[in-house]
């Protein structure tokens, strides 16, 4: 089925967010996976606090502060590690599907975007990095309100901009909470469930189920 725009979640969907531990992984020791998997957790965790407290900081500043918190809680990882971790999560790999899949969505005259949590220049960054720029039309960061996923009002970005029905709009992510709040907002969604989570949120399910954006 055919849609006037693919929009897509940035990291995890399109950006392995695991890459920038990944490639230091022989400096950050054998628990480089869970020292990641915290990082992740935390970054998300700030976000939703902050949106529910009305007290925004912009996701390069909750990153930073979800690596420090990471550092304190998996122990034997030199801190000296940060800078480099930091600098390479500005130059996330992206999944190795990702520029075919965009290309042939495009080639059929859909808008290609970006609606992300991150900051306008991570994304401008990884875009760049992934040589995705030529490829992706528009950025929507959440930066322009100053709150988080799952807001509503992050959702109708898109629309707003695009002059669209949400059901007119076909969203990935690969974050199960996302695909809810897009649900909820209207859009047709499709989680792309890397790593065969069990689903949840059962009254705000996807259109689709993927194991990556490939069979997109």
């Amino acid at each position: 089925m055919a849609h006037a725009a693919y929009v897509f979640d940035a990291y995890g969907t399109l950006f392995d967010v695991h890459a920038a531990v990944r490639r230091h992984a022989g400096d950050v020791g054998p628990n480089y996976q869970s020292f990641s998997e915290v990082w992740r957790a935390k970054q998300l965790e700030y976000s939703w606090t902050r949106a529910l407290m009305g007290s925004y900081a912009d996701f390069w500043q909750l990153t930073e502060q979800a690596l420090d918190f990471t550092f304190k809680r998996i122990g034997g990882v030199d801190p000296a590690l940060r800078q480099k971790l930091l600098d390479a999560y500005w130059k996330l790999d992206c999944y190795p599907e990702v520029p075919a899949v965009l290309k042939a969505l495009k080639s059929r005259g859909a808008h290609i975007a970006i609606l992300s949590n991150g900051s306008p220049a991570m994304l401008a960054s990884a875009v760049k990095n992934a040589a995705l720029d030529t490829v992706i039309d528009d950025i929507f960061s959440v930066d322009a309100l100053k709150t988080y996923k799952t807001a509503p009002a992050v959702y109708d970005l898109v629309t707003t901009n695009y002059r669209l029905y949400p059901d007119a709009v076909s969203f990935q992510s690969s974050n199960r909470w996302d695909i809810a709040g897009a649900t909820k907002f209207g859009f047709r969604t499709v989680w792309i469930n890397r790593n065969d989570m069990p689903d949840e949120y059962f009254d705000l399910g996807p259109a689709l189920i993927l194991r990556s954006l490939e069979s997109l």
